[in-house]
């Protein structure tokens, strides 16, 4: 009797698709850090009254996944965009989130609860479209165990409990992973739609172009198929233009979105390093007075830590995937690190899908339960401080 062969005996024990299983593991993950995020809300005091509400009344559970910016978007979805002259305005908010979170509260009834749980639908099934996505890119240049350990660092990135909460970070995550996938495969039209995707749900999706611009040139072959692929890599662009129209319809100014991310206390166009720099001498020199007598010490440490660890990344992701990767993760970066801010930090660098790529093809298993574990640890301490309002934006 001949053997049979894998696939048919995978078949006939019933395994689901690679596929399927990370969308189970992903929305198991969402939901073991619910319970998580609950059982700190319950049994650690808030640090602050942020002031709003999923229920428009306090709720242990509902509430932690609604922090910070969740507030602006729930008021993008519920009311619109309000230009505020010379004030901080929700145009700092780019629209593709908010409106499809408008869309899906409407649908389910338009009440407050409504566009909350919209919100978190979306990051939710974002999420776990966005690991089945790392994992075919993955794929393209590493062996599938590999890619499955890429998944599991971006599942656990120390700032990846953003992915479950009402913040654009997984749907920004879907459309670059998209774009990024779709360039490399050859479909030039999905390419298109989802980078202009991107660059309509977040500001730094704009500098993230130029990045798609030399993958489409990498991975396409010379003739049309490479024309092809660039344009539809500048298409992204697209997302952001529309955005400039209706700023300019609704202020006069194309881009108030910039000025009121100013307002903000973000001034792009600094020294990028300074943060490294302040934040490593600190730490040098007065590690403990640093972090215990200045109160945004911690918090400041931890977002600088996880950018220092992506730039410090940046060599070997070039030499192991190429210039385009180590590009996407510069770019990604080079905005917020010039701000002079260092909230927010850790969160840009969870989408920079490079790292996680990178740390799924190293070699070692010892090296990788380190790092799993402390990427681990790392999480549940972050969110752990998101859901009672401590300053971890």
């Amino acid at each position: 009797m001949p053997p049979v062969p894998p696939t048919a005996q995978a078949a006939g024990t019933g395994t689901l698709p690679i596929e399927s299983r990370l969308i189970i593991g992903a929305i198991v993950l969402r939901l073991v850090t619910a319970l998580i995020a609950f059982i700190a809300k319950v049994t650690i005091p808030a640090h602050a009254d942020q002031g709003f509400s999923v229920l428009g009344r306090p709720h242990a559970f509902w509430d932690t996944f609604a922090r910070y910016d969740a507030g602006w978007y729930y008021g993008i979805a519920s009311q619109g965009y309000a230009f505020v002259e010379g004030g901080r305005s929700n145009l700092a908010f780019f629209p593709l989130y908010p409106l499809m979170m408008r869309a899906g509260g409407l649908l389910l009834g338009g009440t407050q609860p409504d566009f909350y749980f919209a919100g978190i639908v979306i990051s939710w099934v974002s999420f776990a479209v966005s690991m089945v996505l790392l994992y075919r890119l993955a794929l393209l240049d590493m062996p599938k165990e590999h890619a499955v350990r890429a998944v599991l660092y971006a599942a656990l990135f120390p700032a990846a409990y953003f992915f479950g909460v009402v913040y654009s970070e997984s749907l920004f995550l879907m459309t670059l992973l998209g774009a990024a996938l779709a360039i490399r495969s050859g479909r030039w039209g999905w390419a298109a739609v989802a980078g202009a995707a991107m660059t309509a749900t977040r500001v730094n999706g704009v500098l993230l172009v130029p990045a798609l611009l030399w993958l489409a040139w990498t991975a396409a072959e010379a003739g049309p198929p490479r024309r092809r692929m660039l344009a539809a890599a500048a298409s992204s662009g697209a997302g952001i233009a529309i955005y400039c129209l209706y700023n300019f319809a609704l202020s006069g100014n194309p881009f108030e979105w910039y000025h009121s991310i100013q307002r903000w206390g973000y001034h792009p166009g600094g020294n990028p390093a300074s943060g490294f720099l302040a934040i490593g001498q600190a730490l040098v020199t007065r590690p403990y007075s640093f972090l215990t007598t200045e109160a945004m010490a911690p918090y400041d440490t931890l977002n600088v830590l996880s950018a220092f660890g992506a730039v410090a990344a940046v060599p070997f992701i070039w030499h192991r995937l190429g210039g385009p990767y180590a590009a996407i993760v510069v770019l990604g970066l080079i905005l917020p690190l010039s701000t002079g801010q260092y909230e927010g930090l850790g969160r840009y660098c969870a989408v920079l899908f490079p790292l996680p790529i990178y740390l799924g093809s190293l070699v070692g298993e010892v090296r990788h339960v380190v790092l799993v574990g402390v990427a681990a640890m790392l999480y549940t301490l972050g969110l752990i401080l998101f859901v009672n309002v401590h300053p971890m934006f």
